[in-house]
């Protein structure tokens, strides 16, 4: 069945930082369009970009729908608890733990830890009887595949056995039969790939978070339920597995001399296995026996993907060693069969053409080595590196923050330039950080000149030159924006639109010259003015001889009315 892989991005939530490859050792991240995607092919699962990320969009797999179809159908389930329960469930116990699964549905509950003393007796004989040379722990899934794909020289000299985990399910298998389904629950995201591997041995791995969802999907408090026995009875020095160094605590014997030529080492975070395994082989170590506890997680499983800030501090170092048993695991009773051979699964890296090199870097604007600033911002080592990347198709050009602001440089700047008005930006100290010429050409000639000279007025407070420079101030204390019509600037007249870029820090202004525009309003209202003067002047000029010749025609009319009346009374 092809089911997802064990770590991905939600690609909605992801926020184009790029924190994920910088911290991704193996560089198994793609960006397409500013969203990260994982690679499974190169990917090892160790899980460190689901620590990272700020914005949570990398994920661990669920499970947890199989989870709940297990048990819904009835089936005997048996989890597999790993070492490091106690830095994730502080003052919780593993019998407490069975309590709460066996609330679940779960048939029982054992400890991983008990696999891991398999495994740490069977390594033991393992190393008594080889010669010298350095030899890796089979423990950590993610560092044995970081080994196998790009270390693979080293990939025999993983010590051939199962992990803690494939060991401890053959254990219960043993104890209940082949019928039953084996859960792990722990801090890893490489466990889901050992069981999507391995199914007639590990069913399914699941997180402590996926463990605390389903708990209180169910509504199951640990204060709530009984403590019952784990099943094959606890761990005793297993538990130690969860620390770095832990495993090979389980390998000292004071009193049996048969490890006494082998050097233990313990080596956690990847980029700390591939700077201790040298490149050119085993070939390169043959005086000495080493045995190399490899770890992905620095400070072992403690600090796994899923684990809260402060699971590797001192105290869950302690309630751990209290936890743990004073003795070998050398000489432990190996009951079932755990070896396995490790062959390589080398990742094919092809080395681009440094003619391709170059002019990739040409097109991200690196014209010289000066400009190759190598600031990892992209989350890349090199600016080499990032152009290899944008040649194999994991990166894109916007990634790196020097190319991506002088593009913004240039486009703003070229905007500024000729936006047909005065443009100027200000930042909190009210001084002048860009302007363009029409800004100048608005002031006086003397700033005009500055201007020309230096091609810019940078530094200079916006209030020697802006009589209105109180309303970059109002606009930097409260944000927002405010529009002023009809200014006096000189002997011009502006209109002002004031507004806020970066709150509190950055202020810019377009200032549009009017002057023009107001003074024909002006003669226009002028001659408006003497227009409706003439009219009124030839109204009243009207009005008045109108007025003499009605005068003039009633008395004239009364004149003729009173000769004519009397005549007729003659």
């Amino acid at each position: 069945m092809n089911r997802q892989f064990p770590v991905f991005t939600t690609e909605n939530e992801c926020q184009d930082c790029y924190r994920c490859v910088r911290y991704c050792f193996t560089k198994a991240i793609r960006i397409v369009n500013a969203r990260a995607q994982v690679i499974p092919e190169l990917c090892v699962s160790c899980g460190e970009c689901v620590r990272v990320c700020p914005a949570h969009a990398k994920k661990i797999r669920s499970d947890l729908a199989r989870l709940n179809q297990f048990l819904a159908q009835g089936e005997r389930v048996f989890a597999s608890v790993a070492p490091s329960f106690p830095g994730y469930f502080p003052g919780i116990s593993i019998r407490k733990l069975a309590g709460a699964l066996k609330a679940l549905g779960f048939s029982g509950t054992s400890e991983t830890a008990l696999g891991a003393q398999a495994v740490s007796s069977a390594t033991g004989e393992f190393l008594a009887k080889s010669g010298n040379g350095v030899y890796v722990s089979s423990a950590c899934p993610a560092a044995v595949e970081y080994v196998r794909k790009y270390l693979p020289q080293w990939s025999k000299n993983i010590v051939p056995l199962d992990s803690p985990v494939l060991c401890h399910c053959k254990m219960l298998r043993r104890e209940f039969g082949d019928s039953i389904r084996t859960v792990f629950i722990g801090p890893c995201a490489a466990k889901k790939n050992e069981a999507d591997e391995h199914p007639s041995v590990l069913n399914l791995a699941i997180t402590f978070p996926s463990l605390e969802k389903l708990m209180a999907a169910r509504g199951i408090r640990f204060e709530d339920v009984e403590e019952e026995d784990p099943v094959l009875g606890e761990a005793e020095e297993g538990r130690l597995y969860s620390l770095e160094g832990g495993m090979n605590d389980t390998l000292r014997d004071t009193v049996r001399k048969e490890l006494s030529d082998v050097r233990f080492m313990a080596v956690s975070g990847l980029e700390r296995l591939a700077t201790f395994l040298p490149a050119k082989g085993p070939q390169a170590v043959s005086e000495s026996k080493i045995f190399l506890e490899a770890l992905a997680c620095r400070n072992g499983c403690v600090s796994g993907p899923v684990m809260e800030a402060g699971s590797a501090s001192a105290e869950v170092v302690s309630v751990t060693d209290r936890m743990s048993a004073r003795r070998s695991s050398l000489g432990r009773p190996v009951l079932v069969d755990i070896r396995r051979n490790y062959a390589p699964q080398m990742v094919e890296v092809s080395e681009p053409a440094e003619e391709e090199i170059r002019k990739v870097l040409l097109s991200v604007g690196k014209f010289s080595r000066e400009d190759e600033v190598n600031c990892g911002a992209c989350g890349y080592d090199s600016c080499r590196e990032f152009a290899k990347a944008l040649l194999s198709g994991k990166a894109e050009a916007p990634m790196c923050h020097t190319y991506l602001r002088k593009n913004f440089e240039r486009t703003s700047n070229a905007l500024i330039r000729y936006i047909p008005a005065g443009v100027v930006l200000v930042n909190e100290l009210l001084q002048i950080v860009e302007s363009n010429r029409h800004f100048a050409e608005l002031l006086d000639e003397e700033t005009l000149e500055i201007f020309n000279t230096l091609g810019n007025l940078d530094s200079i407070p916006v209030s020697n030159l802006l009589p209105f420079w109180d309303l970059f101030e109002s606009v930097l204390e409260n944000g927002g924006e405010i529009e002023k019509f009809n200014q006096p600037l000189g002997r011009k007249i502006v209109n002002v639109s004031v507004f806020s870029i970066a709150p509190g820090k950055t202020a810019g202004a377009v200032i549009q010259d009017v002057t023009k525009t107001e003074l024909q309003r002006e003669q226009i209202a002028a001659k408006a003015k003497e227009v409706i003067r003439k009219n009124v002047l030839t109204v009243q000029q009207v009005a008045r001889l109108f007025g003499e010749h009605i005068a003039e025609t009633e008395i004239l009319l009364e004149e003729i009315a009173g000769t004519y009346f009397g005549k007729r009374e003659e």
